[in-house]
């Protein structure tokens, strides 16, 4: 998502009801956020799918992390045995092979 530019891409509520075809195709061109003011203060900001779709996925990656962190804090965490045998048993050894090469940190099994 690129900058909002203060001198274009903010626009009073009624001005953006005015033109809305035009300040979604100008966002949609630009890239940039359209940052929309009522009463001289931000109301809302138009962005397109994409970086939606961006944000949300990155926000629900730092909640995960954030989750992680509490748990590690507070010694919830697992032995890479443990994490073995929480794996789907019915799972093959060549998929587990697969596991293994993937993240090769899990081979210590301590």
């Amino acid at each position: 998502m690129k900058r909002i530019s203060v001198a274009n891409d903010i626009v009073p509520i009624g001005e953006f009801k005015a033109g809305l075809s035009k300040w979604i195709k100008k966002s949609k061109s630009s890239g940039n956020p359209i940052v929309i003011t009522q009463n001289g203060r931000p109301a809302a900001v138009v962005i397109s799918p994409t970086d939606y779709d961006q944000l949300s996925e990155l926000r629900q990656f730092v909640d995960s992390v954030k989750r992680g962190l509490i748990d590690s804090d507070k010694g919830n965490v697992l032995s890479t045995n443990q994490i073995i045998q929480k794996l789907n048993p019915s799972r093959s050894i060549h998929k587990k092979g697969e596991l293994f090469r993937s993240f090769p940190f899990l081979i210590s099994r301590s």
